[in-house]
């Protein structure tokens, strides 16, 4: 299995010391994050995508491109591009850029996203979410496999024969299908031959479950060897001790806070507390044996062979503290356990023109 790490640069109050950091102060801590999870062997770092409070990731390339030029190895990607309401020439743009800069270090994750208030400021209504995502996709897959690109579509002002500047470093930027609520998504990822990553955040574990069957049946009646699907996974609130009870005592008050929040509140979440969480959702919470037993079940359920985790919202020296011990306890074995053919060094999958 291959690790990630990721922020959304959520930007609250700590809640057990009431710390509040300044908006550079929080730039500076998702930086100073990437080059310690480089440095403790993490896969990738992830930047998400949200546009409000208590936010402060609206523009993921401008942070991963600070981020590629503190690391020199660590993959970059976006967790997640919200395709749904963006331009894909500027997508095409801005990505190809950091692509070079980062020295093909780049993927791409895209989404639709699960904040609705993102909808508004781009000019679409949340009924032409699905739409649009597999609209302004066929064009971005486009843009970067084809010159002189003439297209017209619904969602923005038609194309006559554009070839957009620069052309990315890799000879294909990989792009996975962010899966979260809808078979659209995954049905969407299986007719390109591209790979998914549920969000496995906030609902138990048979929903994302259903989502990652529904994209492993299509991906067969599309043609592809069922051998060649990947699927990626996301993880609920990572907190480790040497105890159970040690863990859960010391992050109910950030689980708390967060809930609170009304971004959470978008999410819908049915557990009713963070025992919930951890007994039947996604949180890993708990002990290194407990935790690594969690996400070998969900393993078992999913087949995904990389796991992205965040620590959001701690101290610093929280922060650190669950990266090394995450790095130290839990990666060693399920790297182990569990093999995985991402970030081996050759691609994993090539454009679909469809």
């Amino acid at each position: 299995m291959k690790f990630a790490l990721f922020s959304l640069l959520m930007n609250i109050p700590n809640a057990v010391t009431g710390e509040a950091l300044t908006t550079q102060q929080k730039f500076q801590n998702v930086l100073n994050q990437a080059v310690l999870a480089e440095k403790l062997g993490f896969d990738a770092y992830g930047v998400g995508e949200r546009h409000g409070t208590p936010f402060l990731s609206s523009s993921p390339p401008v942070i991963l491109t600070a981020i590629a030029a503190r690391t020199s190895h660590i993959r970059l990607l976006t967790t997640v591009t919200v395709l749904s309401v963006l331009d894909p020439v500027r997508v095409a743009e801005d990505y190809a850029t950091l692509d070079h800069l980062s020295g093909g270090r780049l993927e791409l994750i895209i989404g639709k996203g699960n904040d609705p208030r993102h909808y508004p400021l781009f000019g679409i209504t949340e009924e032409e979410q699905w739409e649009s995502m597999a609209e302004r996709y066929g064009l971005l897959n486009r843009l970067w496999t084809e010159e002189n690109v003439s297209w017209e579509g619904r969602y923005r002002t038609p194309l006559d024969k554009v070839t957009t500047q620069p052309r990315p470093f890799q000879a294909r930027i990989p792009i996975w299908h962010g899966s979260a609520s809808s078979p659209l998504s995954t049905e969407l990822a299986a007719k390109y031959g591209e790979p998914i990553f549920s969000s496995n955040s906030f609902h138990p574990q048979a929903k994302y479950k259903a989502l990652i069957d529904h994209y492993r049946e299509r991906w067969a009646f599309y043609g592809h060897d069922p051998k060649d699907a990947v699927v990626g996974s996301g993880a609920g609130s990572l907190y480790l001790a040497d105890t159970n009870e040690e863990a859960i005592r010391r992050y109910r008050p950030y689980y708390n806070a967060f809930q609170s929040t009304d971004s959470a509140k978008h999410n819908q979440s049915p557990f009713k507390d963070l025992e919930d969480n951890i007994t039947n959702g996604p949180a890993l919470v708990g002990s290194a044996e407990h935790v690594i037993e969690k996400i070998l079940d969900y393993h078992q359920a999913f087949g995904h062979e990389v796991l992205s985790i965040s620590v959001d919202g701690l101290t610093e020296a929280e922060q650190r503290e669950q990266m090394e011990r995450f790095a130290a306890d839990v990666i060693p074995v399920l790297k182990r356990e569990i093999p995985s053919k991402v970030w081996e060094g050759k691609p994993l999958f090539s454009y679909q023109k469809v």
